[in-house]
């Protein structure tokens, strides 16, 4: 049996405006939201490629926590 990718629900706020174009195009990346300074999305598998799209920006906080899927 194999094992499926781990998502996470992801929390980040930054000093000005969110990588939103950036972190939307991010391999694994799902379901981007932005309020504000806050951006939301999920992760699946690697965060590799979503933390790449963060480069350059300042980051204040970052969350995040493991969704259970229901299928």
């Amino acid at each position: 049996m194999s094992e499926e990718p781990v998502i996470q629900r992801v929390e980040v706020s930054f000093v000005g405006a969110p990588p939103v174009r950036q972190v939307a195009r991010a391999s694994g990346v799902s379901d981007v939201q932005v309020d504000g300074t806050v951006l939301r999305c999920c992760v699946c598998g690697s965060f590799q490629p979503f933390l790449e799209a963060l480069r350059g920006h300042e980051v204040i906080t970052l969350r995040s926590h493991s969704v259970e899927e229901t299928s």
